[in-house]
Order: C-alpha cells, then sequence, then structure tokens
C-alpha cells in the first residue's frame, strides 16, 4: 500500500475503473453470446435484433475507452459475416 496521499488516492481511482472496465466488457460478451445462441437456434429475425444490442454495446464500449475502436470493428465485422453466413 502506497504512502504518498496521491498515490492512495490513484489506488482507489485504478480500482473503480478497473470495476467499471470490467463490467462494460461483460456486457459485451454478454451481448455477444446472446447473438450467438439466437444463431445456433436459427432465429434469424432474433438473431437480428441481438446483433443490433451487441453492435451497440460495442460502440459504447468504445466510447467509454475500454475497447480499441478497431478491435470493436473487427468484432462487429466478423458478427456480421456469421448472420450473413447463415442466411444465404
Amino acid at each position: 500500500m502506497p504512502n504518498i496521499k496521491s498515490a492512495m488516492k490513484r489506488v482507489e481511482i485504478t480500482k473503480k475503473r478497473t470495476l467499471r472496465n470490467s463490467a462494460i466488457k461483460s456486457s459485451v460478451k454478454t451481448a455477444i453470446r446472446k447473438f450467438e445462441n439466437a444463431l445456433e437456434n436459427a432465429n434469424i429475425d432474433e438473431a437480428k435484433a441481438k446483433l443490433t444490442v451487441a453492435i451497440s454495446a460495442l460502440d459504447k464500449a468504445v466510447t467509454k475507452g475500454v475497447l480499441h475502436k478497431n478491435s470493436a470493428a473487427r468484432k462487429k465485422s466478423r458478427l456480421v459475416k456469421k448472420l450473413q453466413k447463415v442466411q444465404g
């Protein structure tokens, strides 16, 4: 544990940010998992709805600084590709 007051504050801030970042990452993973489950069950309409939710979650993670924009773009691209593969 640090002795300097500013270092103690930085430790607390880091803990808060780590919790927030892990919560955002978890919500992104959950949204992606729900989309993939809808695809496995061959619910194309539900999968489309879940895809928009997953893309929204990825975009929010980028704006919060949790994910890099290129990483999110790659994930979105792969999700759309999966949907197109199932559709036709």
